[in-house]
């Protein structure tokens, strides 16, 4: 093969990809961008559910945006995972009727803490909706909870996940968090094809009705899952309740992390596993997004302002501030490089969170049949 063959061999795959990364953009955006049907009948009580290790800083921000809500039947579940800081304070010192703060120290074996205190909260829950909220979220109006449950009652299923405003530090890396929802997965064919594998959830902000989860019980489902909201939407898509994607990000907002190192940790522990969880499904994925991301915009200026182009729409989309975007190449380099350490660390059995070991290697798919409650 002649040298002038060779980026005409790399070049045509690699427009075929950077063309199918635009289609699934550009068709998430029309999709977001539906407005659901709204419904005159009242709201229908709701339970949120929130995890909380070492959190006391983020719901100090968090709680008085919830007890602000103008919702007529709310109760709030905020469950203490062991933490080692003031979170068990904060909690004890809110002055709620709607909070009722629970506690626990490690989760037991075979659980994941978050997954394990997702499931605690819904021992106790008795609302006919179920919102999983991350404790680093804040409601952005009082009207918020009404407008969520609304869109989710006007869904075409009865599971739907937010796509809320990012916020918070190391933007250079979170930007690339809605770069990934809005370019990874074409959220229309969710509902409209068999492959588990073609759904997920935002495990930030998700909501399900009571007798859909109380039937399947998802949380104990995927108990050992660190992507548990993958192994969720999956799941819940193989039992028939496929989820749907909605904007949120009007009503939510996420503090993901304060700095910049902090934000490399919580990544890490989740990239190797998003890009497969093992060595020879890893060297696949991790080899398209180094062709796609580095290799292409060497060979061709086109696939550079491309890739410019992705993360500007992106950005735009999901409030980054523009010196992000014009930031890209930097970005996209830093995700290479985070992707890599990821994997470096997970084969070395080296990932901790908050205290806690990661698990090294992806689990298996979740079970086809729910477990009895």
């Amino acid at each position: 093969m002649t040298a002038e063959l060779v980026p005409l061999v790399l070049i045509l795959p690699l427009a075929f990809v950077h063309a199918g990364l635009w289609g699934i953009l550009l068709l998430n955006l029309a999709y977001l961008r539906r407005a659901p049907s709204g419904t005159a009948e009242p709201p229908p009580s709701l339970s949120v559910c929130i995890p909380a290790r070492n959190e006391a800083d983020n719901l100090r921000r968090l709680l008085p945006t919830l007890e602000n809500q103008d919702y007529p039947d709310l109760e709030i579940f905020v469950w203490d995972d062991g933490s080692e800081d003031d979170t068990w304070a904060v909690l004890s010192a809110a002055e709620s009727d709607r909070l009722t703060p629970l506690r626990g120290e490690d989760p037991p074996p075979g659980w994941v803490g978050k997954v394990h205190a997702l499931h605690q909260c819904t021992r106790q829950a008795s609302g006919k909706c179920y919102l999983f909220l991350d404790a680093d979220a804040e409601l952005r109006r009082p009207d918020a909870l009404r407008q969520l449950v609304a869109r989710h009652r006007g869904s075409q299923t009865r599971v739907s996940s937010g796509f809320p405003r990012l916020r918070g530090a190391a933007l250079l890396l979170v930007s690339l968090v809605p770069h990934a929802l809005l370019t990874s997965l074409p959220w229309p064919l969710v509902p409209r094809t068999q492959l588990p594998e073609l759904s997920a959830l935002n495990g930030q902000c998700w909501l399900v009705d009571r007798d859909v989860y109380q039937r399947h019980e998802p949380h104990a489902q995927v108990k050992d899952a660190v992507l548990e909201d993958v192994a969720i939407g999956r799941y819940l898509k193989r039992m028939g309740h496929p989820p749907t994607l909605l904007d949120v990000q009007d009503l939510v907002a996420v503090h993901m992390y304060d700095g910049f190192m902090e934000s490399w940790r919580g990544f890490r522990k989740n990239a190797y596993l998003l890009l497969g969880g093992t060595p020879l499904r890893f060297t696949l994925m991790y080899g398209g997004f180094l062709l796609s991301w580095l290799v292409a915009p060497l060979l061709s200026i086109w696939f550079l302002v491309s890739l410019y182009g992705l993360k500007l729409v992106t950005d735009r989309s999901s409030g980054m501030p523009i010196h992000i975007t014009v930031l890209a190449p930097l970005s996209y380099l830093l995700g290479l490089i985070l992707q890599f350490d990821s994997a470096v660390h997970h084969w070395s059995d080296d990932v901790r969170w908050k205290g806690r070991s990661v698990p090294s290697s992806a689990r298996e798919e979740a079970p086809t049949a729910p477990t009895d409650r």
